[in-house]
């Protein structure tokens, strides 16, 4: 079906922008119509799960839930943001109901595959917009290959508090029920610091800010990075490290469908084989060719964002990390933003492939350690 307005092609017209730096300019953002919807997604004590050290686990919940809406969706575009220990999406009217179903099933899956407790919410633009706030949304390119959702306007932040009080809720799926993963895998090895640590950067608004401080001074937070010899994308020219048996392979076959974990498991291990084999040797098959596949996972690596915040995983020195630190303290306490950062030695990827033979497949990044979610914990922590 299509809506009268056409709400269904939005996403599709709006044109793509390269070069982050660029990415507080207003004009590069669009209003999403007022039929659509936010959806949102994390984990309950997440805190928790990082003390016990189940990152991965914590990443592939996240990741799941764009996997599952994408796959219900039928590969349709629609913005979505990774959070480390969630997601956040919108979608028209024609998909609401797909995605509800999808957020539904990936809730009982994450309880029962992966032992963590997932809240998911569905949020109408018209009530964001009740509170005086607004969802508008823009397409970065990082490379020709894909783009990704950046947003503005508060209404992410307002959706994220209302589902954790408990509106808008997305009832789980009954037990048993799996949502349609296909293509979700972390099956790369965790990528270690080159240049001396792996930073998680995550900074908002502070309170009643002013925005022209603020745009201020995520640009020249962006500056200091891209100008610096010192920082950078933490996926390295040649991929990421890929061993066999993956470290990931139990979270890949708990999010395959089809008989019994063991099952699940064997073909997994057998399928990740292959894949290492013609990876490790370049072999091409069909038209899979490994190198080109390795450069595209290195361009497509989804490593900064914005979503009402900027984040970030860098690869930087400690230099720069202390110039970061005295550069967003020294805002914090002028009232501009309110931060946090993680150190770790190490970043991980998590990967969603519906198709290996095409250039758009989507690599999200996070912190080994604890990342975006630690990143979190310590911005909580300052404002308190």
């Amino acid at each position: 079906m299509i809506t009268p307005d056409g709400s269904d092609k939005f996403y599709g017209t709006i044109p793509v922008f390269r070069g982050f730096a660029s990415l507080m300019e207003p004009s590069l953002y669009s209003p999403l119509p007022d039929d659509w919807s936010i959806g949102v997604a994390d984990i309950v004590e997440s805190t928790k799960a990082i003390a016990q050290a189940r990152y991965k686990a914590v990443n592939m919940a996240g990741a799941a839930v764009i996997a599952a809406v994408t796959n219900a969706l039928e590969g349709r575009e629609f913005p979505f943001v990774f959070g480390g220990d969630g997601a956040s999406f919108a979608v028209s009217p024609d998909d609401l109901e797909s995605a509800r179903e999808a957020l539904a099933a990936t809730a009982t899956w994450v309880r029962e595959d992966l032992d963590l407790e997932m809240r998911v919410a569905l949020v109408p633009v018209m009530a964001v917009r009740a509170q005086g706030l607004d969802v508008r949304v823009a397409r970065f390119g990082p490379s020709a290959n894909l783009s990704y959702a950046m947003f503005s306007g508060g209404g992410l932040g307002f959706a994220e508090a209302a589902m954790k009080r408990g509106e808008f809720a997305v009832t789980a799926a009954p037990s048993g029920t799996q949502p349609d993963l296909t293509g979700l895998s972390c099956r790369f090895e965790e990528i270690p610091s080159t240049r001396g640590l792996i930073l998680s950067v995550l900074v908002v608004p502070a309170r009643a800010s002013d925005p022209g401080a603020f745009r201020k001074l995520i640009e020249d937070i962006i500056a200091l990075v891209e100008r610096s010899p010192d920082a950078g994308r933490p996926v390295p020219p040649g991929g990421p490290p890929l061993k066999w048996p993956p470290a990931g392979v139990d979270y890949e076959a708990r999010a395959t469908r089809g008989g019994s974990l063991f099952k699940r498991r064997t073909f997994v291990l057998a399928n990740t084989l292959f894949i290492y084999v013609v990876m490790r040797f370049g072999i091409t098959v069909g038209g899979f060719v490994p190198k080109t596949y390795v450069q595209q996972v290195v361009e497509n690596s989804d490593f900064r964002k914005y979503d009402d915040g900027l984040r970030m995983i860098l690869d930087c020195t400690p230099e720069l990390e202390r110039a970061l630190t005295q550069r967003l303290a020294a805002a914090a306490s002028a009232g501009i933003v309110r931060y946090g950062l993680h150190r770790q030695d190490a970043a991980m990827m998590t990967c969603f492939t519906p198709s290996a033979l095409r250039s758009d497949h989507v690599h999200f990044i996070d912190g080994a350690r604890g990342g975006y979610a630690s990143a979190a914990i310590a911005l909580k922590a300052s404002a308190a």
